[in-house]
């Protein structure tokens, strides 16, 4: 036995040895000795007996790992030793670092047993803990520490006298090691704590915030990690922490403000006040929190760096993505970005503007600079309030910062412009005549070798371009030139990947105008992605990017000759190069070309699907935080000794899905959301082909739900939802028993786990993007998701909860009367709104009219006067895409019916509203009403026609004015009799073409048909003006083929019977209009 001890303690001092050679010995002898089933007593021996600390934590920390794996085969009696030898060791042994490997040991035991079955270890706690010795104390709460972090609930009766111990211990500042064990002890429980223990953890806090202030001068690492308190207090039980709100907000404010402590730590603490914003917003409203958050945030988010330095987002080799989070002024532009995405935009402006208009007008750089990037960071939270109230100011307060002396600034004003082309849209595109010149100008005047500076000039033009459509078309030649000499001319591959993802976003608005320069674009890119050397990849994952782009933009005539060549190209690419960026920007070119070529994936889907399954297998990038490293994995030799039993009970040793304890490269994050994504999309776009695929990428997305970043699990709920529109397809394609019966089974997994995420879910974009892909579920699949009965109930509630702000990632304040709240808040219930009508549209009126008169008060209440346009716009929207549904529903009508005298009263008065978009919904529900419940709602004609004839003599909003005609033909096509047509008819036909509201098109020349059939001569006295309009409606391409098949029918009409009016109407036009109504006549 002692030669075995001996020859251990040998082994484990040359693992020591600070040459690779000797530690790879001693590791394969060390995989010998673990053979030897004598392995626990000698490694119990060095653990007590070796002199030297190293080898003692070694022979610890081999025993964890023996004892995580093998517990189950260690005898009772061996167990009841090994417990009592573990606790001895931990009371003699002096060396921290050895100390904090035994209660590890002692914590992975407690794991397999209960603390009652190891009195001795529940007495050696109480004795350390309480002892009068400083240090006994110190090693006690380090060892109860371990012990309740492993396996915090098995501690639960004993919570009272935890909490007892550590007001104690909290309030002895003498000693900031216990205290730092002891505030992790509490940060672990907090989750398990209940209603019983609240007044005692709420008479922590104060004790608690003094202890931190004590821990932070003795050492800011362990303050920075026991400031997770505060964030475990949020989540799991904030009614603790609200009494003390106002006390740790000034405590964590101090701390990010001081600029004597570390950049970490103040992050830490600004972190702290940003998560406080995003779940209790209303909390720090209603105390009064906001100015002095404001009021501390500034000084960090305007401060001056030290004479000679830059803020690391302006330093020159900055490559403008935004990834350094650790610094104080960054954190505290993310405070402000939370409030915009958390807090009302009239309350956040009124405290915020008064000190961002101090900054902008500021004789200070850096002042001006933070008044810039503090309207950047608005842009997206407080979309609506900007654009709707204040964009011009704002805007040219940015353009004229452009002109500033000072880079810095102009940097800022280059940030600020990118928000507001990104989050401000369609406004800011209308802004184009004066932007663009500028964006173009300021680009064509920078130092290239400034490559810092120059990526920001290109965030700003890539992020206006990208959303103007057809209006970049006067500035393509100019664009394009610039672009492609840039490609042709620099040296700089920074410069050549900006230029390449700028064409990506001049594609996205030019589409088919960027033809012409096609080819050079084409050449450029092939060379990019041939080349193999390293410098080279980032300039190919941009490329790869742009080459996906144009595939969905250029046209599929132009790009489908392309499509095979390219999907062999990403193949060949991801064989020869092993890069996580690399491989998704194939998957979104696989994508892409799945929407305009899809056959050319068929030859390759097994490869391309099993190298995306992979990567959302795959626990790449992943890293363990671990305070000690395995050194081996004892099992590896002994796999068939492993019975069923023990296989059931082995954790594995990287479960990825419990967040706290790993983080994952972004890069690998991105790469499984891309995955989800791809897969969804190329499910959907190949049809049967993929069903090979679709049970084996089903399951792995299914498991990609739970995932710990919230964009892969948005991304994974998107793919499921497609993966059921790809099988619905599948099936109205062929329509078998087998397919029905497959896409009922994957519908009865998705819409259950669907609705669980919306009502758990924390995070409001996940469940915005559930709520958005289930309507796309219903939207397509319709009567099918409800074949089973109880559907139709749960999804109803579900957008219930939502309305009502019942679900986890709403902040529901049960005494909160405040009718405001964040704009995302209130996009949140709009997807659930938008569910409504769709619910309608898939089953018969009489199974949706509870659904609908249940959830009716709840879209009235967003129609009152003290509502936002925008809660107005929705609910008034909803209402008419609700009576649009029950037109084709069955039994419809007699439910439209039901609704009118509740609806008609509030949709007049929103027809008189100011805003455009109001009025415009109201037109369009009144219209849907008149459509739905026919002769039921004839009394209420005289009312409509009234209000319709008063708002045409005044509006000027042409999608109101689009609106209005296709209401008057919806009340024509439902009750003609009950029009008066001579003096409606030639007003409407007065105000076509259509301008805004193309979908509208189909509504307006279907009546004029009807009428035509009905009322021939009204229709010939009006012949020129139809078929003026009509040009505009043949030759548009946003309007659909059965709308222009309607169109051309009704003309085909007009030949046959009233040839000589026809003839006279067409002789009018333009000769390239005549040549089209003939070509549309004679195909007809």
């Amino acid at each position: 036995m002692v030669t075995m001890t001996e020859e251990l303690e040998q082994i484990l001092l040359r693992m020591t040895q600070p040459d690779n050679a000797v530690i790879q010995q001693a590791t394969i002898q060390l995989k010998q000795v673990f053979k030897d089933p004598a392995i626990i007593p000698a490694l119990c021996a060095v653990m007590r007996g070796s002199q030297n600390p190293q080898v003692r934590q070694s022979a610890a920390v081999m025993l964890r790992l023996r004892v995580k794996k093998q517990w189950r085969k260690i005898s009772p009696p061996d167990r009841e030793s090994l417990k009592a030898v573990v606790l001895q060791a931990f009371m003699q042994e002096t060396e921290h670092q050895v100390q904090h490997s035994l209660s590890q040991l002692c914590a992975m035991m407690v794991k397999h047993e209960t603390p009652e079955s190891w009195p001795a270890l529940l007495q050696l706690l109480n004795q350390a803990t309480k002892s009068a010795n400083p240090h006994d104390r110190q090693v006690g709460l380090l060892l109860l520490n371990k012990v309740i972090e492993s396996n915090p609930e098995p501690f639960h009766p004993h919570y009272n006298q935890l909490l007892q111990l550590f007001s104690t211990v909290l309030q002895d500042h003498t000693n900031p090691t216990a205290l730092y064990y002891c505030i992790l002890s509490l940060t672990a429980m907090t989750v398990y704590t209940g209603t019983q223990h609240m007044n005692q953890m709420r008479a922590i806090i104060p004790s608690l915030i003094v202890a931190l202030k004590h821990l932070i001068k003795a050492d800011e690492s362990q303050a920075g990690e026991a400031m997770e308190v505060f964030n475990e207090l949020m989540e799991s039980e904030v009614s603790i922490i609200v009494p003390h709100v106002a006390d740790m907000v000034g405590f964590l404010l101090e701390v990010g403000g001081d600029s004597t402590l570390t950049d970490s730590l103040r992050v830490k603490a600004l972190s702290c006040v940003a998560f406080l914003i995003k779940l209790k917003s209303k909390t720090v409203l209603k105390q009064k929190l906001l100015l002095p958050i404001l009021q501390a945030i500034f000084p960090i988010l305007t401060a001056e760096p030290p004479p000679g330095e830059h803020d690391p987002e302006d330093d020159e080799d900055d490559d403008g993505d935004g990834t350094d989070n650790d610094n104080p002024k960054h954190c505290a532009a993310q405070v402000i970005d939370t409030m915009a995405l958390h807090m009302p935009p009239e309350k956040l402006f009124h405290e915020l503007m008064p000190l961002t208009q101090t900054c902008l007008t500021s004789d200070k750089a850096y002042q001006r600079k933070g008044g810039l990037m503090c309207l950047a960071v608005l842009a997206e939270g407080c979309a609506d309030h900007i654009r709707n109230k204040m964009l011009s100011s704002v805007l040219q307060t940015v353009c004229q910062s452009l002109s500033d002396s000072n880079q810095v600034v102009r940097s800022a004003a280059l940030f600020a412009l990118g928000q507001f082309s990104e989050h401000l849209q369609p406004e800011v595109s209308k802004h184009c005549e004066e932007l663009m010149p500028l964006l173009l100008g300021y680009l064509s005047s920078l130092n290239q070798t400034k490559v810092g500076h120059v990526t920001k000039a290109f965030y700003a033009l890539e992020n206006f371009m990208e959303n103007l459509g057809a209006d970049i078309e006067p500035y393509l030649p100019t664009l394009m030139d610039t672009m492609l000499s840039a490609l042709n001319s620099t040296d700089s591959l920074k410069i050549k990947e900006l230029t390449v993802s700028a064409i990506g976003a001049i594609a996205n608005a030019a589409k088919e105008l960027l033809v012409p320069y096609f080819p050079p674009v084409i050449e450029s890119l092939k060379a990019f992605l041939t080349t193999t050397t390293e410098e080279m990849r980032s300039l190919q994952t941009q490329s790869l990017d742009t080459l996906s782009v144009l595939a969905r933009t250029i046209g599929k005539e132009v790009f489908s000759p392309l499509a095979a060549e390219c999907v062999q190209l990403g193949l060949k690419l991801t064989d020869s190069i092993d890069d996580p960026d690399l491989r998704r920007c194939t998957y979104s070119l696989y994508s892409s070309v799945s929407t305009v070529s899809p056959d050319c994936l068929t030859p390759h889907l097994t490869p391309i699907t099993t190298i995306m399954l992979l990567a959302l297998k795959s626990n790449e990038g992943i890293t363990a935080h671990l305070d000690e490293v395995a050194l081996l994995d004892d099992d590896e030799d002994d796999k068939g000794a492993k019975d069923s039993e023990e296989i059931a009970d082995d954790e594995p040793d990287m479960d990825v899905h419990d967040a706290a304890a790993f983080s994952v490269e972004n890069a690998y994050i991105d790469e499984k959301e891309d995955a989800c994504d791809a897969l969804g999309e190329i499910a959907y776009n190949t049809g049967a082909v993929f069903q090979p695929f679709l049970e084996s990428s089903f399951q792995q997305v299914l498991e990609m739900r739970d995932y710990p970043h919230e964009d892969v699990r948005r991304a994974a709920f998107g793919a499921m939802g497609q993966f059921c529109r790809a099988q619905h397809k599948v099936w109205i394609e062929n329509p078998t028993d087998v397919n029905h019966q497959a896409l009922l089974k994957m519908l009865d997994v998705v819409i259950p786990s669907f609705l669980e995420a919306v009502r758990t879910e924390p995070e409001r974009q996940v469940v915005m993007g559930i709520l958005e892909t289930m309507n796309s579920v219903i939207k397509s699949c319709k009567e099918e998701v409800f074949k089973n009965p109880t559907r139709l109930k749960e999804i109803s509630t579900v957008i219930r909860d939502v309305l009502k702000k019942k679900t986890a990632c709403q902040d529901s304040d049960e005494a909160d009367d405040d009718d405001q709240e964040a704009e995302y808040d209130a996009m949140l219930q709009e997807f659930a709104g938008e569910g409504i009508p769709l619910l309608a549209a898939s089953v018969p009126a009489d199974s949706c009219a509870p659904v609908i008169f249940d959830l009716l008060p709840l879209i009235l209440s967003k129609t009152k006067s003290s509502c936002t346009e925008a809660e107005k716009s929705f609910s008034l929207g909803t209402l008419g895409e609700i009576l649009q549904a029950l037109i084709h529903s069955s039994g419809g009508r007699e439910l439209a019916g039901q609704l009118s005298s509740r609806l008609f009263p509030v949709l007049v008065a929103g027809v008189k509203e100011s805003d455009a978009e109001v009025r415009s919904n109201s037109v369009f529900g009144l219209g849907c009403l008149a459509q739905a419940a026919g002769p039921l709602v004839a009394s209420n004609y005289p009312t409509m026609l009234g209000v319709f004839s008063n708002l045409l003599s005044k509006e000027a909003d042409p999608r109101v004015i689009d609106n209005l005609c296709a209401a008057l033909c919806r009340m024509i096509l439902s009750n003609v009799d009950a029009i008066p047509l001579e003096q409606v008819v030639p007003v409407l036909v007065a105000r076509l073409p259509l301008k805004e509201d193309l979908e509208e098109n189909k509504t307006v020349f279907s009546c004029l048909a009807m009428l035509y059939s009905h009322s021939p001569a009204l229709i010939v006295k009006l012949m020129k003006p139809i078929v003026d309009s009509s040009c505009h409606v043949l030759s548009n391409k946003e309007v659909d083929k059965e709308t222009q098949k309607i169109l051309a029918t009704l003309l085909k009409q007009f030949t046959k019977q009233h040839l000589a009016d026809f003839q006279a109407a067409v002789n009018s036009l333009p000769g390239d209009e005549q040549a089209k109504i003939s070509a549309v006549i004679s195909m007809a």
